[in-house]
């Protein structure tokens, strides 16, 4: 049985602002003093893995875990959107953020379409359910949304319907190659089970 622990890094000035991701987002004192109090609810030991993004490197860190990245967790590519918010964008371009939002092979950024991260996520955790024990993966709150759609077999438009807050904790069990959602967007406030 794998035990799967999910959990969006720190916040960020993106995070905190509303903004799309960039690559150069940062934690600052206060988000790695939260990244440390999350410790007490990750399971003491278990296999540790990180986006490459420095957000989630650090986060890990402040944990106290030593990861292992892997780029199947990296958060979707932007491209132009990176460090803008969606009403901003919005304002410029209402077509291209309905399009992005209805039409899951479509990327006005220039980046990565939705329906290529969600395969990208999926074949992620499709390797991780042939494996045992316990996981803590410090990744993005799009790699979680796109884990959760894809354990349940839903529907990506299900992927607009799912938050994620900044350390919050998403749990999934693997039994025989098959996913439960155990909890979703847990906040970090106690000790691992």
């Amino acid at each position: 049985m794998r035990r799967l622990l999910l959990v969006r890094h720190a916040a960020t000035a993106a995070t905190r602002a509303g903004a799309f991701p960039g690559d150069e987002d940062q934690l600052d004192d206060r988000a790695l003093a939260a990244a440390a109090a999350l410790a007490p609810a990750l399971p003491s030991r278990c296999e540790a893995i990180s986006s490459p993004a420095d957000r989630c490197r650090r986060t890990a860190a402040a944990a106290g875990l030593d990861a292992a990245t892997d780029p199947a967790l990296a958060e979707c590519d932007f491209g132009v959107w990176a460090r803008r918010t969606l009403a901003e964008i919005a304002a410029e371009d209402p077509e291209g953020v309905s399009r992005w939002i209805l039409d899951p092979h479509a990327a006005p950024h220039g980046g990565e379409p939705l329906a290529s991260f969600a395969g990208r996520v999926g074949r992620w955790l499709d390797r991780q359910a042939r494996r045992d024990g316990p996981a803590v993966a410090i990744t993005h709150g799009g790699v979680v949304k796109a884990a959760v759609v894809h354990a349940l077999g839903a529907p990506l438009e299900a992927f607009w319907r799912i938050d994620v807050s900044p350390l919050a904790i998403t749990e999934l069990r693997a039994h025989d190659g098959r996913w439960t959602v155990t909890s979703t967007n847990r906040p970090a406030g106690g000790p691992a089970s």
